[in-house]
């Protein structure tokens, strides 16, 4: 908690209830199903835009590519839904941290973020989280949210196996 916060700045307003964030959660889950036909996802997005990028760079290598290839079969996938909707997401955060005055740049763990112990971890975390998401055919909000509102055995299988790794690997990487 910030300074300002604690001797109650009018300036920025407080979080949300999770009960009222949950329910407007869920609600834009089901305006997502009802005007596109797709749930949320976000995993997608960079793929996208990477066989878009490919795309420009080099056409004949990522056109022969078995895994990009179907991507740019129909021209560059960049204009997909899930890129919009991540575009969508970037902006509506913005704008929700300037209107609740909580718009700042900040690092957290500030002693050790620049360790090349804390980055190594770091990047391979977000690699390994990538790849399974990749492997899975979505991440956490396109497999879980999406999958378990559509009442997927699989999407509740994912959080269940999700959590427990999540668990598992703090307690390898920290020794809590």
């Amino acid at each position: 908690m910030s300074t300002s916060e604690k001797h109650g700045n009018p300036e920025i307003k407080p979080f949300w209830p999770p009960l009222a964030a949950g329910i407007a959660l869920g609600l834009v889950l089901l305006l997502t199903f009802v005007l596109s036909a797709h749930g949320l996802g976000a995993s997608g997005a960079a793929t996208d835009v990477v066989a878009g990028v490919g795309l420009q760079l080099a056409p004949e290598a990522t056109k022969a590519n078995g895994y990009l290839g179907p991507m740019v079969a129909d021209g560059s996938p960049i204009g997909s839904w899930m890129t919009w909707e991540i575009l969508g997401v970037a902006i509506g955060a913005l704008v929700a941290a300037f209107t609740a005055g909580r718009f700042r740049v900040q690092l957290d763990g500030a002693r050790s973020v620049g360790t090349p112990k804390r980055l190594i971890a770091t990047l391979t975390g977000g690699f390994l989280a990538g790849f399974g998401a990749r492997i899975a055919g979505g991440c956490t909000s396109g497999v879980g949210l999406s999958g378990s509102a559509a009442l997927g055995i699989s999407a509740f299988v994912f959080l269940a196996l999700f959590f427990a790794t999540g668990m598992l690997v703090n307690r390898l990487v920290k020794g809590v």
